[in-house]
C-alpha cells in the first residue's frame, strides 16, 4: 500500500482504464474520454496536494491491482468534510482483503488531517459488495439519489454514505 505519485501514471492509468471498461456502471467517466487523455494528466492527476492523495494497492509481482482517491473539500466552511473517489479492485485481486485495506489506509491518512470530521461517498444502490464493505468500515447510508447517472437508456440510483471519523476505534 502506498500514496501514489506522477511516477506511478502509467500504472494508474492502465488499472484506471480496466475499471471503466469492465465496470461501466460503476464510474461517472467512460472509458472512450479516459483513453483520449495524455499521461501528462494522469500524471498532474497523481502530484502531492494537501488534503488529496490516491493510494495504490500493489501484488507482490509489483502490479498495480486496487486504487481509490481522498479528496478533502477545500472550501472554509465544508472544510471538516472529504470525499471517497475512484474506489477500484482488479478481478484478480479480489477476495483478498484488498479494498479493506485500502479503506483503512485511506481513513488513517483522512483522519490524520488536522479538522477533517466526516468521510462521505457514494456507491450504485446495486453494488452489494462495495456496500458491505464500507459497512463494515463504519459508513452507514444518510440518503439514495434516484436516477443519479443514466447509462445506456437505464438509470442507476446512488446511495450517500458518511463516516464520521470520530466514532472510529482509530480515532478516540
Amino acid at each position: 500500500m502506498k500514496v501514489l505519485n506522477p511516477a506511478d501514471a502509467k500504472k494508474y492509468r492502465e488499472l484506471r482504464l480496466e475499471s471503466l471498461l469492465n465496470h461501466p456502471e460503476a464510474f461517472l467517466s467512460t472509458y472512450e474520454a479516459e483513453k483520449e487523455l495524455p499521461l501528462e494528466t494522469t500524471r498532474s492527476r497523481l502530484e502531492p496536494a494537501e488534503g488529496r492523495f490516491t493510494l495504490g494497492g500493489f501484488t507482490e509481482q509489483d502490479k498495480l491491482a486496487g486504487m481509490v482517491t481522498f479528496i478533502r473539500e477545500d472550501r472554509t466552511r465544508i472544510s471538516h468534510k472529504g470525499n471517497v473517489y475512484a474506489m477500484y479492485v482488479s478481478p484478480a485481486a479480489r477476495k483478498q482483503k484488498l479494498g479493506y485495506r485500502l479503506m483503512t489506509e485511506l481513513l488513517v491518512r483522512a483522519g490524520q488531517l488536522p479538522g477533517l470530521e466526516i468521510v462521505n461517498l457514494t456507491v450504485f444502490s446495486d453494488n452489494h459488495a462495495a456496500k458491505r464493505l464500507y459497512a463494515a468500515l463504519g459508513f452507514t447510508c444518510y440518503g439514495t439519489e434516484r436516477k443519479a447517472v443514466k447509462l445506456g437508456g437505464v438509470y442507476l440510483d446512488e446511495d450517500l454514505m458518511t463516516l464520521e471519523l470520530n466514532q472510529l476505534l482509530l480515532y478516540p
